[in-house]
């Protein structure tokens, strides 16, 4: 079983799951699914992914990846008008039909033989073949597909109280924002009253301290859910802020 803290998706992705079992949490909610189902996740999203292999087989998946160049592509290519922003869920498990059931087959042999180099305009193939079958199969994907518009403004602080344990970049941040790096950090000494670096190392800490004390977490099984890169890390941040060893916290 793997956990992966941060998956950060700067592209819509089809996931095809082979075997084992996949799930995703973001802030807002938690998909799981297993063998043959199909999920479309929306570009712009920072989670937490979960890879468990179930017993008799190991875990495999397929990621297709459609980025915005080719989309835009795409959109020319079939004449493709967009009339409004997109505003449904950001993550779509797709109903399975047999003409995805087959793209899924169709695909399986590039995954068994790895070593064959299979051309960039095969591969371009296949990443169209998809989009028109999840199209036919659902229509209304098409405003999931080939909104281009920026992200707008969105609530700082209500997006930063959800997602500060995701160990991204500030840069990161800004983009999922809608902002500019400069106009993240200004906006963010408007919010907070102090730079965002300093912010989310002391939002972390508290909650690494919240949950040592209170729920009796071994630093050991927090410090990279609240984002810290190694837990010699952790621990030297927390000594500094709080006088005291989150392993001192945890007896005490």
């Amino acid at each position: 079983m793997r956990k992966e803290k941060v998956g950060f998706f700067e592209f819509s992705a089809l996931v095809l799951q082979v075997s084992g079992q996949f799930t995703m949490e973001t802030a807002s909610e938690r998909i799981s699914m297993g063998r043959g189902q199909m999920l479309l996740i929306r570009k712009n999203q920072l989670g937490e992914l979960t890879k468990m292999p179930l017993e008799g087989e190991e875990y495999q998946t397929i990621v297709i990846c459609l980025d915005e160049d080719m989309l835009r592509k795409f959109a020319l290519e079939e004449q493709i008008e967009i009339g409004q922003k997109y505003t449904g869920p950001s993550n779509i498990l797709i109903p399975e039909n047999d003409f995805l059931r087959g793209f899924f087959q169709s695909v399986m042999p590039y995954i068994r033989h790895p070593e064959e180099k299979i051309t960039h305009a095969l591969g371009l193939l296949k990443v169209k073949e998809a989009i028109q079958l999840l199209l036919h199969a659902m229509p209304e994907l098409k405003e999931f597909l080939f909104d281009f518009s920026e992200p707008h403004k969105i609530d700082l602080e209500k997006f930063m109280l959800s997602n500060f344990h995701f160990n991204v970049p500030i840069e990161k941040f800004a983009q999922l924002t809608g902002r500019s790096l400069a106009g993240f950090k200004r906006d963010f000494q408007k919010v907070f009253g102090m730079a965002p670096r300093q912010w989310l190392q002391d939002r972390r800490l508290a909650e690494a301290r919240h949950l040592i004390e209170h729920k009796h977490k071994k630093p050991s099984a927090i410090y990279l859910d609240l984002g810290f890169e190694s837990l010699s890390h952790f621990s030297h941040s927390f000594k500094k802020k709080f006088g005291k060893a989150p392993s001192e916290s945890l007896h005490s």
